[in-house]
């Protein structure tokens, strides 16, 4: 804490003399930087620095506040000072998080009237387009028609991937030939389609 100093000095012919000093011990700058240390790939994050009225950030900002985005784990530091002067330097590390590489599987082509089974993998929690909220969906579509799926991972990150159910007609069939005859003859029967 603040502290006065004095001294008694003596010289060679024995005279004395006294002076004092006061030492003022200013309060000590303490660092700290708030904001989200660990986002997805392709997010931003704002960190805030605290504990000065003055900042100075690793990537050269001299605002409490900064927006950053970066492609890969990065630390960032930054050196605050306050109104005495005193300077404390913190720092922290932004990690990123992949994206989740979802896919679809199942049988993509049908024919009108069947059901066919998409299960989607890649995450720990799965949005279909249709609302459907489990990894595994029935559809019956009536005609051809793309079904997506956001994905979502343990660590909150999202990808989306989609596909497309090609619903094929049904064949028209028929039959044609002398649909009457004498008992003893013959009929040819043709079937097409």
């Amino acid at each position: 804490e603040t502290t006065t100093y004095s001294v008694s000095v003596t010289d060679a012919n024995g005279c004395q003399a006294s002076a004092s000093v006061t030492v003022i011990v200013n309060t000590a700058a303490t660092a700290t930087i708030s904001g989200d240390l660990e986002i997805c790939a392709g997010e931003s994050t704002t960190l805030t620095a605290n504990g000065g009225s003055n900042h100075l950030w690793s990537n050269g900002s001299t605002t409490a506040q900064i927006n950053v985005s970066p492609l890969t784990n990065t630390t960032y530091s930054v050196t605050v000072t306050n109104g005495a002067g005193c300077e404390s330097e913190k720092s922290v590390t932004v990690v990123v998080n992949p994206l989740p590489t979802p896919s679809i599987t199942g049988d993509l082509t049908i024919c009108v009237g069947e059901t066919t089974r998409l299960t989607a993998s890649g995450g720990t929690s799965y949005v279909w387009s249709n609302g459907e909220v489990t990894s595994t969906i029935d559809v019956n579509p009536t005609e051809t028609t793309t079904y997506s799926v956001t994905v979502t991972d343990s660590n909150g990150c999202q990808g989306n991937t989609s596909v497309t159910v090609v619903v094929n007609p049904l064949p028209t069939p028929s039959i044609t030939g002398d649909l009457t005859i004498c008992e003893g003859e013959t009929t040819r029967l043709t079937a097409s389609g």
